[in-house]
């Protein structure tokens, strides 16, 4: 079907993990045809969770992509993961969605996770619909969960319906704007006669819904003054700017394991949500170097970003891209991130795993293309002659790592290029080589993500990959000036070998200086190099345990030589055996890696987090109210949050967040200096 971008409605599914979101999905693709039956999460056979892991899992673990049509509108779907770890890929749907369809089950609360996220699209702009599953469980809370989303957004939710239960299950709902009820019947609904007992509870919500939407049109407003009450199509005018605008957040109810109000909530996507023409996107003209807006036109030369890539062992490189502007269509592209001209072949759309070949991507539209050599996530692809760059999408630094080894030793290098991918598809993961602990290192958003990542190298590349907690890069320095002699004297026939050197220890701001005090030639000046080249050998290993030496000054002031025996080995050695006396006498101790945390939580858990810091041997620097958040910066030790994203999300019911920079190093208490000390002794003898 040709379609145009006001005919496109692009909408990302996200919520808390285990609230439906792919089991409505699947509804949702069944009644629009798209599928001949409703798979389920608990078998895998799910459009949308088609990964292995996933499968084994139960979850979703990556965006997923789905297109519809529904009565003449096509809607692409992005599924996205609800556990906290995985924010990344909720970030590349986001970007490419022009709403977000929050699934609450329907407990009679809100997950802190799920008012967060309705918090942060209203913050970006980006209009939000409410879906309350579950709603054929004995426990189900419609009223409770509505009145706690209105607890929490006074201004913003709309109910647009109010359930008719039979018992503790729905059974149908009456459309409060249309002032109708319904009854659910296979594969959709039927009118039926109005519950009497609702008309109370259904005029009240109809009066607050029509106050809402004639405050969001200056034209309904007036009428709304003037005679009280608006119609039905001027009321659902009003609720759609407000969803344009982000004021109203419209609240539906149903259950996506029995399939009911979901066809509904299909009308209400394509009815209410902005289509892909409505929308514009912030890009910089990279030949003048100012903002520009682009504007979702099916005319006009081809803008795209790709929001996602994907890695698949059998079939390559994936790379999920939205067209902003014109038509992509196979030929010559320009990555205009990178420089370099592309060659577009093959343009599929997605529903799950299953990939469509089309001719061309329209304005608007979502799909993805395959075999491009240099195109990455976040890389804007323009018609050539077009120099526009669309804006990144933000995503998260890593805030947890891992030390990883391979079961095989053999495997390390492959492990290392296999976890190197994973990067290309995931912008919240990283691995490195850290040179001053030689640990391979990966890092994330959560230890379930880190997990997961680890488990993928072993399904698709079948290495064992092992995690540990990563060693902290601890330090050695003195705290006073005491002088160290070295002599190095060896006699064996022939020339020998002789050097001696006396050399002052003394603290310094610098990794390390070297200076000389040699009076009378008793060190030659050809020895002053060999000397120095000694002593920076011995600064990777100190005397304590063996971490690397920093903030010493030495200085060569005495020594020995023989005009014949003496050489610049025998210098070299010689300061070697000055540094192990002389920085043994100079009370040397133990630095520790202080960071600098940034940490954003709900102002009611402010005092927890401060609490929480200082049990860390931390400090607090400060905090900063903004709204229903605290930001608190803090000094804490490194090895005391190398797991406090977990920790955060543990204690801030997932609602935390954080930043840490390396700042300095500090002094370890004696105690605690001790403990190290010996256990670094341990691992020496092993």
């Amino acid at each position: 079907m040709a379609v145009t971008a006001k005919d496109i409605r692009n909408i990302a599914v996200i919520g808390h993990s285990g609230d439906g979101k792919t089991s409505l999905c699947e509804a949702m693709l069944y009644n629009a045809g798209a599928t001949d039956r409703i798979g389920k999460t608990a078998d895998g056979t799910t459009v949308c969770d088609f990964d292995d892991i996933e499968k084994q899992r139960k979850m979703s673990v990556y965006t997923a992509v789905a297109n519809l049509t529904w009565n003449g509108t096509k809607i692409n779907l992005l599924d996205t993961p609800g556990f906290y770890d995985f924010e990344g890929e909720r970030n590349e749907a986001l970007s490419a969605a022009e709403a977000a369809l929050v699934v609450i089950d329907a407990i009679g609360d809100v997950p802190a996770d799920s008012e967060a996220l309705i918090e942060d699209c209203l913050k970006m702009k980006k209009p939000v619909l409410v879906f309350i599953n579950g709603m054929d469980k004995d426990n189900a809370n419609y009223s409770g969960t509505v009145n706690a989303l209105m607890e929490k957004f006074p201004a913003n939710i709309a109910p647009v319906l109010e359930p008719v239960m039979n018992g503790k299950k729905m059974e149908g709902y009456v459309d409060i704007i249309e002032d109708k009820a319904y009854k659910f019947v296979q594969k959709g609904v039927e009118e039926t006669a109005f519950p009497e007992e609702l008309k109370a509870a259904t005029g009240d919500l109809l009066s607050k819904l029509t106050e809402n939407a004639a405050e969001n049109d200056e034209e309904l407003l007036d009428k709304f003054f003037e005679e009280g009450a608006l119609s039905p199509e001027e009321i659902k005018k009003g609720v759609r700017k407000g969803i344009h605008t982000c004021s109203t957040v419209i609240v539906l109810a149903g259950s996506a394991l029995m399939n009911i109000g979901v066809t509904n909530l299909l009308d209400d996507i394509a009815g209410y949500v902005p289509s892909a023409a409505e929308r514009t996107v912030s890009a910089t003209d990279l030949t003048s170097g100012n903002t520009v807006e682009i504007k979702c036109e099916d005319d006009g030369a081809f803008v795209g970003q790709i929001f996602k890539t994907a890695y698949d062992q059998f079939s390559g490189k994936l790379n999920y891209i939205k067209v902003f502007r014109g038509t992509l269509k196979p030929g010559a592209v320009l990555n205009t991130t990178t420089g370099k001209e592309e060659r577009i072949g093959q343009i599929l759309v997605l529903r799950g795993k299953k990939n469509e070949l089309v001719s061309e991507l329209s304005a608007g539209d979502i799909g993805a293309v395959n075999k491009l050599s240099a195109t990455n996530t976040n890389d804007t692809l323009c018609a050539s002659g077009t120099n526009i760059k669309v804006e990144p999408i933000p995503f998260p630094q890593p805030n947890i790592s891992m030390a990883v080894t391979s079961a095989n030793k053999n495997d390390e290098d492959k492990m290392f290029a296999s976890f190197r991918r994973v990067m290309e598809e995931d912008y919240t993961f990283l691995v490195e080589k850290n040179e001053e602990t030689s640990e391979m290192v990966i890092s994330g958003q959560g230890e379930v993500q880190l997990g997961l990542i680890s488990q993928k190298i072993k399904q698709n590349y079948n290495i064992d990959v092992i995690m540990s907690d990563p060693k902290v890069a601890y330090r050695e320095t003195i705290r006073k000036t005491a002088e160290g002699d070295g002599s190095y004297k060896k006699q064996s026939g022939g020339h020998g070998q002789y050097g001696v050197v006396k050399i002052r220890f003394e603290p310094t701001e610098e990794v390390f200086e070297f200076a000389e005090e040699v009076v009378g030639g008793v060190v030659p000046k050809q020895y002053f190099p060999a000397v120095e080249k000694g002593l920076r050998e011995c600064m990777p290993k100190g005397v304590l345990a063996g971490y690397p030496v920093t903030g010493v000054k030495a200085v060569l002031f005495d020594g020995k030589y023989h005009p014949v025996d003496s050489s610049e080995m025998a210098f070299k050695s010689a300061a070697y055996l000055a540094f192990k006396d002389g920085i043994s006498k100079a009370g040397p101790v133990l630095l520790e890696p202080i960071v600098e945390l940034d940490i954003d939580v709900p102002s009611d858990f402010l005092g927890a987090v401060m609490g929480d810091i200082s049990k860390r041997r931390g400090r607090i620097l400060g905090n900063e109210t903004q709204g229903k958040m605290t930001r608190v910066t803090a000094e804490c030790p490194q090895s005391e949050v190398l797991k406090y994203a977990t920790d955060l999300r543990s204690f801030t019911q997932g609602r935390g967040k954080f930043t840490s920079t390396f700042v300095r190093y500090e002094e370890v208490a004696p105690q605690l200096a001790t403990k190290i000390i010996e256990e670094r002794a341990k691992l020496n003898k092993e």
